[in-house]
């Protein structure tokens, strides 16, 4: 069996510096030590290079964006300096388990076709705390793949139509096959659900996604993160609306109409917007229920 390449993890960092070092940190404390770091910061945060310059480690290497670029172009900067066969593009608020790179090579090494290789997560609060939420549990129980502790290989229209009813993946703990995403890349008129749009157009491209249910990544969810900011105004959904439309109708032509059906009900979405809208109206912002609850209640036809 050929053993996988040094794994690429890339870091496309802006906001909190500690929380940033904690990730660095759990890549440090990786089992297996085949793996190198780049951190690209989009941030003007004091004091951040000369720590990266302080852990004399020749695998991670740090730069700094002469100008902000923003999360899509930031992201598509790290696509291309990626330069081994596989990559994870760790959020700078989230932890790697210590097995995650022995975890995902030996995914790789069993189903080496795949594109996008999703591992077992465990979601975590702002303070490094267990946590779940509502959408965690849908994700979980009505919407993710029955595993029963066996690794699975899906592909296909159904794949496409069951993310796209419900995405149960956790975009910052993917693995993925360079050469299939260097081919794609993130769209640059999305800021929010751009992972979403990569992912459906690799599987109509054919690729497979396996699900690894070994635990070896920690998602923080905290009410800072840009989504989280984006969707309590609504804005998200704007966003959201235009992108099913348009995959929609791209998997109709493509001959998929389940999976078409599935983009235009976007139903875990529209659900999603009506347990925002406590919020909204807690917070008093009346612009963003009304475009809540317009989001909740239409279908694209």
């Amino acid at each position: 069996m050929t053993r996988v390449q040094t794994l690429d993890i890339m870091l496309p960092h802006y906001g909190d510096t500690a929380l940033m070092q904690a990730a660095v940190q759990s890549v440090l404390d990786q089992t297996d030590k085949d793996w190198r770091l780049t951190v690209v910061d989009d941030g003007r945060e004091p004091g951040v290079p000369e720590w990266f310059a302080s852990l004399g480690d020749e695998r991670v290497r740090y730069q700094r964006n002469e100008q902000n670029l923003g999360i899509t172009r930031n992201f598509r900067k790290c696509v291309e300096l990626v330069e081994s066969t596989h990559f994870t593009m760790l959020g700078s608020d989230d932890l790697l388990l210590p097995t995650y790179v022995e975890t995902l090579r030996a995914a790789i090494e069993a189903v080496p076709d795949a594109a996008i290789y999703q591992p077992g997560v465990e979601v975590i609060d702002e303070h490094g705390n267990p946590s779940t939420s509502l959408g965690d549990e849908v994700k979980r129980r009505l919407y993710a793949p029955k595993h029963n502790g066996r690794r699975l290989v899906l592909s296909g229209e159904p794949l496409a139509a069951n993310l796209l009813g419900g995405n149960w993946l956790y975009f910052p703990s993917i693995c993925w096959r360079a050469d299939a995403v260097k081919a794609v890349n993130f769209r640059e008129d999305l800021s929010v659900i751009q992972d979403l749009a990569l992912i459906i157009e690799l599987i109509r491209r054919g690729e497979k996604l396996v699900v690894e249910p070994a635990p070896a990544f920690r998602y923080r969810r905290h009410s800072g993160s840009l989504s989280s900011a984006e969707a309590l105004t609504g804005a998200r959904f704007g966003e959201a609306v235009r992108f099913f439309n348009e995959v929609a109708d791209d998997l109709e032509r493509h001959g998929w109409p389940k999976a078409a059906r599935s983009a235009r009900r976007h139903l875990s979405m529209r659900l999603h917007a009506l347990t925002l809208l406590p919020g909204a109206l807690r917070h008093r912002q009346s612009d963003a229920t009304r475009r809540l609850l317009r989001y909740a209640l239409t279908r694209s036809e």
